[in-house]
């Protein structure tokens, strides 16, 4: 069992609502959901993510030795140059989301809550005779996401992973609740959510389940590179790209704006033309409010689903979007 997270100091802001899992330890929102959602969309704000787990990589041969392990090329990762990465199980199906930087002599990443323990059981199991020092950072460095166009400047202890979405900052932990202060308005993650299914980015946990692979997710590209060497799942990322498709897609679903109701993560989803008794061809992974486009979600369905098919989900209509290719 992963330890207890002690829950985030910027939980006692007002109008801080706890956030549930898998989020739990910091706000869900602090108390205007979508005047939350149009503070990121400007530019402004800050995301407490302090529940999730750092970790760090130091040693002369740590990027050749992550190299073997991810699906990433890393091992001429510039410093502050951002990157994102999977470890697969050897039939290729996801188990961990990394999202890296390297600042010249450690790479630091930043994992689901409660993934970091699993993780660096993984990466002390192959050490063996490499030159690398793997260490939880967790109780000692804080996330905290700046949104893309945010002004705000790092404050120079704290390493920056930069992205075209934002800014991860990896900030010493006790100077959270200083930086929020001076930096906010505090935003929560329910409004990083919304934006983040907005933009069809897959998240561990959520889009995947124990039989994902890369490809359903349109992972391939972003955080998986096709042109590196061995690593443990490559067969099945291979065979998959060049050979076949695979069995489900991520879709981008427009939900009826009449129901009060948002579908659950799991929630079935159907053929419209076969009504709620029909056979199941997904399920919902993520389900958003959004300042804008109203109620909207992700799933993962078969392949074969008709890319015009209206779909129901639970008693909700959907119009769907593709995000992977049939």
């Amino acid at each position: 069992m992963p330890r207890p997270r002690e829950a985030s100091p910027l939980l006692s802001l007002p109008g801080a609502v706890p956030a549930e899992a898998p989020d739990e330890g910091v706000a869900a929102h602090y108390g205007d959901l979508f005047r939350e959602q149009r503070t990121l969309a400007d530019g402004r704000g800050l995301v407490d993510l302090s529940h999730r787990g750092v970790v760090t990589v130091s040693g002369p041969e740590r990027l050749s030795w992550l190299h073997l392990l991810l699906t990433q090329h890393v091992t001429d990762l510039a410093p502050g140059h951002a990157t994102e990465a999977l470890i697969l199980s050897a039939n290729g199906h996801i188990e961990h989301a990394l999202y890296l930087v390297d600042d010249g002599e450690t790479t630091w990443l930043h994992t689901e809550p409660g993934d970091e323990e699993a993780l660096i059981a993984y990466l002390e199991s192959m050490k063996f005779f490499y030159r690398v020092e793997v260490a939880d950072r967790t109780d000692d460095y804080a996330v905290v996401h700046l949104p893309a166009g945010s002004i705000t400047e790092a404050p120079k202890d704290a390493v920056v992973r930069e992205t075209p979405h934002g800014r991860d900052l990896f900030l010493p932990r006790g100077e959270l609740e200083t930086f929020a202060a001076a930096n906010g308005p505090a935003v929560g993650t329910l409004a990083l959510e919304a934006l983040r299914v907005e933009a069809h980015r897959p998240r561990l946990g959520r889009e995947t389940d124990h039989r994902t692979i890369p490809h359903e997710l349109g992972w391939i590209g972003t955080a998986v590179h096709l042109q590196k060497g061995c690593y443990r799942g490559q067969e099945t990322v291979a065979r998959v790209h060049n050979l076949g498709k695979p069995p489900r897609r991520l879709v981008f679903l427009h939900l009826d704006g009449s129901e009060v109701h948002l579908p659950p993560h799991g929630a079935p989803v159907r053929l419209a033309a076969d009504g709620a008794e029909g056979r199941q061809l997904g399920f919902v992974t993520t389900s958003a409010r959004h300042h804008e486009l109203g109620p909207i979600a992700l799933a993962l369905v078969k392949r074969n689903v008709p890319v015009d098919a209206p779909l129901l989900v639970e008693s909700t209509a959907a119009a769907q979007e593709v995000v992977v290719e049939p």
